[in-house]
């Protein structure tokens, strides 16, 4: 281990095992991300906010678990191994070894966003605001889970901070999830409590779902560049990694919301 470095803390990434069955913290934290976006849009139902019912959110909910897990799961293998799985097809399954992207995620809510909005006769954008609001706290717990499996971890660093991760050789390493836990988790979700709860952002539609969008893609073209490519992709074409290739339009994404949103009025402080 590298001197000054921090050993990586013993935690099992299986729960409870029973039998050939096993409950992973990866799990766990895809459900505690899921249930407590669900509660926390409910919270925001109750307090008027008119975008769904809750029957609409209770609904809705098995329509997020199956698009993140399923978008998620495909996005991974077309995004970043597209050849393997064309000749390993059925390991397309194998979820339980790995293997999520968060752009394919994010391809299967706004998909399922589109069809339940489609299905209900709602507002399209307004949801989608709403959705995007919940979206940090699946983040950060995601992240989290990340740390726990000791995957996408770092690059090689000598900050006091540096973690030796079990498979990632005897050198210290940025604990990149954790970075990208705070960004993406706790900080975005701050930015759009500021919004929604200290300007009029609440009443522009599509404005949350921009600086959702922006501000994810921001924090994660800032992380990879402490973050470690992928071993199977390497650095591309400039150093840049598929991360960041895909966080661009993402970017440039969520910046046309914000402008087509602000178009509408000034962003003013809420009276309220």
């Amino acid at each position: 281990m590298m001197l000054g470095a921090l050993p990586f803390p013993t935690i099992d990434p299986v729960l409870v095992a029973i039998g050939p069955f096993a409950i992973r913290w990866y799990a766990i934290a895809y459900i505690a991300g899921i249930l407590l976006g669900w509660r926390f849009v409910l919270g925001l139902i109750a307090r008027g906010n008119t975008a769904m019912t809750r029957k609409d959110a209770d609904d809705f909910v098995v329509w997020a678990t199956l698009a993140i897990i399923l978008g998620g799961r495909l996005g991974y293998v077309l995004f970043y191994q597209p050849g393997y799985y064309l000749f390993h097809p059925i390991e397309i399954l194998f979820v339980w070894q790995g293997g999520m992207s968060f752009h394919g995620g994010l391809l299967g809510m706004v998909g399922a966003i589109i069809l339940f909005c489609r299905k209900r006769n709602l507002e399209l954008l307004a949801v989608a605001d709403l959705i995007a609001f919940a979206g940090p706290i699946g983040l950060f717990f995601g992240r989290i889970a990340n740390f726990v499996n000791a995957e996408l971890f770092g690059r090689a660093t000598d900050v006091p901070w540096a973690v030796v991760f079990p498979t990632g050789g005897p050198i210290g390493r940025h604990p990149s999830q954790l970075y990208e836990a705070g960004l993406e988790g706790i900080v975005l979700f701050g930015l759009l409590c500021l919004l929604y709860f200290g300007t009029s952002a609440r009443n522009r539609p599509g404005l949350l779902t921009g600086f959702f969008a922006a501000g994810y893609a921001a924090a994660r073209l800032f992380v990879e560049f402490f973050r470690e490519p992928d071993a199977h992709l390497g650095f591309l074409a400039g150093g840049i990694t598929m991360g960041q290739v895909l966080s661009v339009p993402l970017l440039l994404l969520g910046a046309f919301f914000i402008w087509r949103a602000a178009q509408r009025a000034p962003l003013v402080p809420d009276p309220r």
